[in-house]
């Protein structure tokens, strides 16, 4: 263990590199706050890269009455599509109707309350489709004849949580991963966080005027063991696994698929070969980050993926599995899929004793509009500085209109003819108008340097150290980019340790 720092002094510490922390982190860094955020892993590392990737109203939440939340989800997914068009874009979603669950009727009214709910622009509506002559019934069973198409977007979830923290730290935020709070204590009308560095145990001291605690899963074990407090319980924990398997079939569309069990699963075409079928919905009970998909879970999925699509889905069929635990409030609900999915913000303390505001819960879709609310909360306390922003401000990439973003795409691809086609396409999807800072000059592969598989070469790993925190391959593989889906464990061997050496050189995120 290194030696202790001396303190460094922020107006806001907050702890968690989950979509809500690196939220809050940019909308106060924003707003002209002096930020720093600790993630004890990497960003995204949690639940905020284990979920169905979607930006969503959540329809399925009309059910339970919470209106409030999906009207806010829904006027959100437009919102977010304009600021980051290329890690975000539509999806039509195919709701067959499955005689002996939910009537027809009953369909038709919550689609309907979809469509008007949330101030709907620029997607398209809800209509209705006879599966025995549509392309989106050929890949199911011939007894569903009657479907209903909505609309819903796609996110690329981890990449979502980069580009916020990139734009907190272009706006003055200390980000630093692998960094875990150990303890915090008011002394003062000030915290006093210890925090340490997991790479090279270096300890150092904090100050800060206001603690956030968005940790997620973990948003109680901070409450417990960094902060003292004993007995701390305030979110249900429920874990969501999801597989991928091998293309299903040939269209662009997402089926939602009904169970009897009243819970619902989404097949979604995924990364250009292959299918993403999810979620389970399940109590867990261990420690976050040992969640892992059961072999009743995997069964599951194949089997609720069957009762639809023609060609049946087994086991065998799976190329990759992941697991997350959702940090849900408890209220008391009785099953797992009935919990809420919106938010709670709680602060305690005042200005003389220093203050903590904790976050429950929270979803992708909303992670801005509650981002404004800690924020406000600040403020209060703090003093405002600053008007709410973040609606109409790109995140890193997102400077072009969403509706023209293939032509983004094109313009890329024509000014580096010389490199093939799909990786400048994979490239504006995952950087936007990045892509020619992260390029260069760069007119062939050869000038890309070291090729770890696929078509992921060192000019882009650089970079994503250099600017996105990356520091291990699995950052580079799952996170940054979903190629560990198309690389050898011989290409990940290679990269982990390119990775490393550029790291004990010196390399690393300039921010």
């Amino acid at each position: 263990m290194s030696e202790r720092r001396k303190a460094a002094a922020v107006d806001v510490l907050v702890i968690g590199g989950g979509v809500n922390g690196c939220g809050i982190a940019r909308d106060a860094a924003g707003r002209g706050y002096s930020v720093m955020l600790c993630e004890m892993n990497d960003l995204a590392s949690g639940t905020s890269s284990a979920a169905t990737k979607l930006v969503h109203g959540g329809l399925r939440y009309l059910e339970h009455f919470q209106f409030r939340l999906v009207a806010e989800s829904l006027a959100e997914r437009e919102v977010l599509w304009a600021l980051a068009p290329h890690i975000i874009r539509p999806l039509r979603f195919v709701l067959p109707h499955h005689k002996g669950l939910r009537p027809a009727f009953v369909l038709r009214t919550g689609l309907l309350m979809y469509d008007t709910l949330g101030g709907r622009k620029l997607l398209p509506p809800t209509r209705t489709l006879d599966l025995t002559t549509d392309e989106a019934g050929r890949p199911l069973k011939d007894g569903f004849r009657l479907g209903f198409e909505y609309s819903d977007c796609w996110v690329d979830d981890a990449r979502l949580v980069a580009l916020t923290a990139r734009d907190a730290a272009d706006r003055g935020a200390d980000i630093r991963v692998r960094t875990q709070v150990l303890s915090a204590r008011r002394d003062g009308g000030h915290w006093h966080v210890v925090i340490e560095n997991q790479d090279s145990g270096e300890r150092s001291t904090i100050t800060a005027r206001l603690l956030v605690n968005a940790a997620g899963p973990w948003v109680d074990t901070v409450i417990t063991e960094a902060l003292g407090q004993s007995g701390a319980h305030n979110v249900r924990l429920v874990k969501g696994s999801h597989i991928v398997v091998r293309r299903l079939y040939e269209h662009d569309r997402c089926y939602i698929f009904q169970n009897e069990d009243g819970r619902i699963v989404f097949a979604i075409p995924y990364e250009q070969d292959f299918t993403l079928i999810g979620t389970t919905d399940l109590d867990y009970h261990e420690a976050p980050e040992k969640a892992a998909i059961t072999p009743a879970e995997s069964e599951y999925l194949c089997a609720a993926a069957s009762e639809y699509f023609r060609r049946p889905v087994t086991t065998d069929d799976i190329v990759w599995s992941y697991s997350g635990v959702r940090p849900l409030f408890d209220d008391g609900a009785s099953a797992a899929q009935e919990a809420t999915r919106d938010y709670v913000i709680r602060a305690e303390g005042d200005k003389v004793a220093g203050v903590l505001v904790n976050v429950f819960g929270g979803k992708l879709t909303t992670h801005r509009r509650l981002a404004e609310e800690v924020v406000d909360r600040i403020a209060e306390t703090l003093g405002r500085k600053g008007a709410r922003w973040t609606r109409d401000a790109p995140l890193p990439g997102g400077d072009c209109p969403a509706t023209a973003f293939e032509a983004l795409v094109e313009k890329h691809v024509r000014a580096h003819a010389g490199l093939a086609p799909t990786l400048v396409q994979r490239l504006t999807r995952l950087y936007g108008t990045k892509v020619p800072e992260l390029l260069g000059e760069a007119r062939s592969a050869a000038e890309l340097g070291a090729h770890f598989g696929a078509d992921l070469y060192a000019r882009e790993v650089d970079y994503l150290m250099a600017h996105e925190w990356a520091r291990g391959a699995d950052d580079v593989l799952w996170r940054r980019t979903k190629l560990g889906l198309r690389v050898t464990a011989e290409d990940k061997a290679r990269l982990a340790a390119y990775m490393d050496t550029h790291l004990r050189q010196g390399g690393g995120p300039r921010a």
